[in-house]
């Protein structure tokens, strides 16, 4: 089985598309979403709304924790705040109903998915994870897999039941040793923060073992214009780039 992994759309409608057409292309059997489909980007509801209509599961991040409960919004820093405030004036009372009913993991095919942290973080940065905690959580996390977003950064943390190597990935084919337990942060689809600006999701071969990440192009400039043209924080549309 071929599944797709896509994270942080973060209302980046032409970077969503564009992933899209690319899975389109290359075929898989499912999609995954990570969450954060919502939240710095100009189309917020039009991006959830695309999510639906694919009929993607996703699960839930910060930034839909923070428009469906405010007290989350304390935990960002004041420009996404201030991001996050306009986001909320943008959706639906439907769409807010669609994301209160997301689930912070979800459990398939011996793989999970969860935005921040295993078993089912969406606040939990890979980052600020220790070895020891990185330890537990293999010890406890009952499937092989977990694919996590969050970061906007593309990494990969091995596990041999002993040890967690972490390493850095770029646009390739990993192969996965089927003795060990991995998780793996598959970038972002809508902001990513790793000097390269190009849309990123990986695709994970249940048969061969197998990690392909992919870099996907899109209009940036469009987004940008966007971002701005809707009084969000510019900042926001520069760091696109």
């Amino acid at each position: 089985m071929r599944i797709a992994i896509i994270s942080d759309v973060h209302a980046n409608l032409e970077a969503f598309k564009s992933v899209l057409t690319d899975i389109e292309t290359v075929g898989v059997d499912k999609i995954f979403c990570l969450g954060d489909t919502i939240g710095y980007g100009p189309n917020p509801e039009a991006s959830v709304t695309l999510l639906r209509d694919r009929a993607i599961p996703s699960v839930i991040g910060n930034h839909e924790k923070a428009v469906l409960d405010f007290r989350f919004l304390r935990g960002f820093n004041p420009v996404a705040r201030e991001s996050l405030q306009k986001t909320i004036k943008m959706l639906s009372e439907d769409t807010l109903r669609f994301l209160g009913g997301l689930d912070t993991s979800i459990v398939a095919h011996d793989c999970r998915f969860v935005h921040g942290f295993p078993l089912d973080s969406p606040m939990t940065y890979l980052f600020q994870v220790s070895e020891a905690k990185l330890r537990r959580t293999f010890v406890k996390m009952p499937e092989r897999c977990c694919f996590v977003g969050h970061t906007h950064l593309l990494e990969c943390v091995e596990w041999n039941g002993d040890i967690a190597v972490t390493s850095e990935m770029t646009r390739r084919t990993y192969r996965l040793n089927p003795d060990r337990a991995y998780i793996i942060n598959v970038g972002s689809v809508g902001q990513p923060r790793d000097g390269d600006n190009n849309a990123k999701y990986s695709i994970f071969d249940t048969d061969e073992n197998s990690l392909e990440v992919r870099f996907v192009p899109y209009d940036i400039a469009a987004v940008a214009e966007k971002i701005i043209a809707r009084g969000l924080p510019k900042s926001h549309a520069l760091r696109l780039w």
